[in-house]
């Protein structure tokens, strides 16, 4: 029988054991306590999630108008300066 072979085999061995003996630690792992602050676990864990619940809709924006006109003024600038830094990293070149 080849070296290749039995190392293949050896290796294939060895991953089957360490698949079984991992397997069996993950129900223990699952009873594990939880520390205090961690949300409680579902009682019914194959339950569907509630996709079709949504929040209500917010009465008031979340950004004022005129937060929001600041906001946009302020990157158009920041954007201007950019093209101006990189018009002249390009020209010095």
């Amino acid at each position: 029988m080849p070296i290749d072979r039995v190392n293949r085999g050896l290796a294939a061995a060895v991953l089957l054991a360490s698949m079984l003996a991992l397997s069996g630690c993950s129900s223990t792992i699952a009873d594990m306590a939880m520390p205090a602050d961690a949300p409680a676990r579902q009682k019914d864990a194959g339950g569907y999630l509630p996709v079709h619940d949504l929040p209500p809709d917010r009465s008031d924006p979340t950004i004022k108008p005129a937060d929001q006109a600041k906001i946009e003024q302020e990157l158009i600038a920041a954007r201007e300066r950019q093209a101006q830094a990189s018009a002249a990293a390009a020209s010095g070149k």
